[in-house]
């Protein structure tokens, strides 16, 4: 079954001119480049359709243990509804946020609205009018959007690049570096070790986005930074809760000394109410849960190497990741239309990634792997985008032109 997805926009004559255009210009890359298919959307999915656009890395969503933790806080409910700026003393989200901070290695952590808030909040706070931003150029849009918020000079660099970081820290001196560790566009992983040598010896502050290595990868799930060991050395670790936590938070390691500040000076934090004590619940438990969850994170891991070395057997272009995300890069938006139609009208679903979530004509099918994924699903899956490589041209696809230069 197809969805109606023509898009109702409001007459012209109800909003200004400046408005209008905007609208319009989008109007135009719905009707002319998608044909007037939303392309982040699609079929809905089937009772057999396999879901691989969730962040729910080790599938807590409905694991009972966490809903009757959560369940029981709702029934006792004595939510504070306020700004988290004016928690002080024990409380709840006091509580995670030191429990939080001790799971990942850190002297003490604050807890945000979202990973968007962490982000932006945090370097709204470091940052300032002419200070450089120097961000990968994968780098997660919230921290693109921190750098534009504190009227900093947002500087790119290449994508794993300390080469050319360290060029353009040389043109344009100290600052702020901040990455992903885990890539969310096609699953590659940071080399930290050595981003952090060129940021330390330029006197830079580095802040480190973990919100796809949280939970699912070093000891007990602590993230990439404390599986290298780099916990003393990275001044300030970002991350998501609404991956492998399965909640609805963001989090950021930090000192107790820059904690107070923050609060005080973090928009994000200032104007938007505490989390529900019934989401702080949820993670509370989940924290517990995710730290003994080594076999999933085992067979998260087993599912996405398999998938992605099938995937790269059948001639796509997957090379450019490592993890448990899985890129395929058609190009053109109206060529990854083509791939969206074929894998759902053959039960497989992933999500679009298209600009400004990619840079143009380089749109994609976002292949996320949890660790329920199970091995029939896996054949089946490779064997649908076995079937589809006509279909969708793939040899002509510009990811897979540049997989052959390489060869």
């Amino acid at each position: 079954m197809i969805t109606d997805r023509k898009i109702s926009i409001p007459p012209p004559s109800t909003l200004p001119s400046f408005v209008e255009r905007r609208i319009d210009t989008w109007l135009e890359r719905y009707d002319k480049l998608w044909g007037g298919d939303h392309l982040l959307h699609g079929r809905v999915p089937g009772a057999n359709a396999i879901q691989l656009s969730s962040n729910d890395y080790l599938c807590l969503s409905g694991e009972r243990e966490i809903v009757e933790a959560q369940a029981a806080s709702l029934i006792n409910n004595k939510d504070l509804l306020m700004s988290a700026t004016f928690l002080h003393g024990d409380n709840p989200q006091s509580r995670l946020e030191k429990k939080m901070a001790a799971y990942l290695q850190a002297e003490d952590g604050i807890v945000c609205q979202s990973g968007w808030a962490a982000n932006v909040g945090l370097i709204q706070t470091l940052a300032g009018p002419n200070i450089p931003v120097y961000l990968d150029m994968l780098a997660h849009a919230s921290l693109w959007e921190g750098a534009n918020t504190a009227r900093a000079t947002p500087i790119p660099f290449r994508h794993n690049d300390a080469e050319h970081l360290e060029k353009q820290m040389q043109a344009h001196g100290p600052g702020i570096v901040a990455v992903d560790s885990v890539y969310s566009t096609n699953g590659s992983m940071c080399p930290l070790p050595d981003i952090l040598r060129v940021a330390e010896h330029a006197g830079s502050i580095i802040i480190v986005d973990e919100s796809h290595s949280i939970g699912t990868h070093g000891p007990h799930g602590a993230g990439v930074v404390v599986d290298l060991n780099l916990q003393d050395r990275v001044h300030f670790r970002t991350a998501s809760l609404a991956k492998a936590f399965s909640g609805r938070a963001g989090f950021i390691t930090c000192t107790t000394y820059f904690k107070s500040y923050f609060m005080s000076e973090s928009r994000p934090a200032i104007f938007s109410s505490c989390l529900l004590n019934h989401e702080l619940e949820w993670l509370n438990t989940a924290i517990d849960f995710i730290q003994t969850a080594d076999d999933r994170r085992i067979r998260l891991m087993e599912a996405a190497s398999r998938l992605r070395a099938g995937l790269s057997d059948l001639g796509y272009n997957v090379g450019d990741g490592t993890e448990q995300i899985i890129a395929l890069e058609a190009g053109p938006e109206p060529q990854t239309l083509v791939l969206r139609n074929a894998m759902q009208a053959l039960g497989i679903f992933g999500a679009v990634f298209c600009a400004p979530a990619t840079p143009k004509n380089r749109s994609l099918m976002r292949l996320t792997i949890n660790s329920g994924l199970a091995d029939v699903e896996i054949e089946r899956i490779l064997t649908v985008c076995a079937e589809i490589r006509d279909t969708v041209d793939l040899k002509n696809w510009p990811s897979t032109r540049r997989l052959q230069r390489q060869k």
